[in-house]
C-alpha cells in the first residue's frame, strides 16, 4: 500500500523532500568531496642543499636560552618560541616549550610523530631512536617530507629531515635540520646537534 502525502504550502514540500532524502541516504545531507591524502613527491636527481666542506659556522645565542652554531650567511627568523635559519630549501629550525616531563621514544611515538604524520606534507618516519648529543640525551626522529612550496617558483621537493627533542629545568627543546632529499649533510648537521647547548 503506497503512503499518501498532502502538501499545504512550499516549505512543507521542502521539509518532505529533505524527509523522504535523509530516510533513504546515509551520511550527511550535503557531504563534499573528500580531499586525498597528500602524495610523497619523486626526489630530485640532482638535489641542491649541500652545506660546503667549508662553510664557516658561527654561534647563535638564543634569548629562548640556548645557543647553536648555525651556517654563516643563513637567513634568520625569530619567533616567540625559537628561530629558524634558511639557504634555499635548507633549514634549521628550533622551538623551545615548556614541558615538565622528559621525552621517551614511546612517549614521541605517540604524541610529535604522529603529531607529524597527521599535520605534515605526505611524512614518512624512518626512525624514532634514543641518542646522545654533547649536551645530553636526546630523542631522534629521521623521516622525510614534501616542501612547503617556493614562493617565486610555487616548486615544492622531498626532503629529508632530522629532529631532536631535548628537555632541560622544565624546558623542551626541539631542533630540526631539514634539506633536499640525497643532498649530503651528514657531517655538518652533526657538528651542529652536537654544539646546541642551554645557557
Amino acid at each position: 500500500m503506497k503512503a499518501t502525502y498532502f502538501v499545504r504550502s512550499i516549505p512543507q514540500a521542502i521539509a518532505l523532500v529533505v524527509a523522504l532524502y535523509a530516510s533513504v541516504a546515509p551520511g550527511p545531507l550535503f557531504a563534499g568531496p573528500t580531499a586525498p591524502p597528500e602524495t610523497a613527491i619523486a626526489p630530485e636527481k640532482n638535489p641542491p642543499g649541500d652545506i660546503p666542506d667549508d662553510q664557516v659556522f658561527i654561534t647563535y645565542k638564543s634569548p629562548n636560552g640556548f645557543s647553536l652554531k648555525v651556517p654563516e650567511g643563513w637567513s634568520r627568523k625569530d619567533a616567540p618560541e625559537g628561530v629558524s635559519f634558511a639557504d634555499k630549501y635548507g633549514t634549521i629550525d628550533v622551538a623551545v616549550t615548556a614541558s615538565s616531563t622528559t621525552p621517551t621514544v614511546a612517549s614521541v611515538r605517540a604524541g610529535e610523530a604522529a603529531e607529524l604524520e597527521k599535520t605534515g606534507h605526505a611524512v614518512k618516519i624512518s626512525s624514532i631512536k634514543e641518542v646522545r648529543l654533547a649536551s645530553g640525551p636526546a630523542i631522534e626522529i629521521i623521516y622525510s617530507s614534501n616542501s612547503d612550496s617556493n614562493p617565486v617558483t610555487n616548486k615544492r621537493i622531498r626532503l629529508e629531515n632530522q629532529r631532536y627533542l631535548m628537555a632541560h629545568a622544565g624546558k623542551l627543546g626541539a631542533v630540526t635540520f631539514s634539506a633536499p632529499m640525497g643532498a649530503d649533510n651528514a657531517d655538518q648537521w652533526k657538528l651542529m646537534s652536537n654544539s646546541f647547548r642551554w645557557n
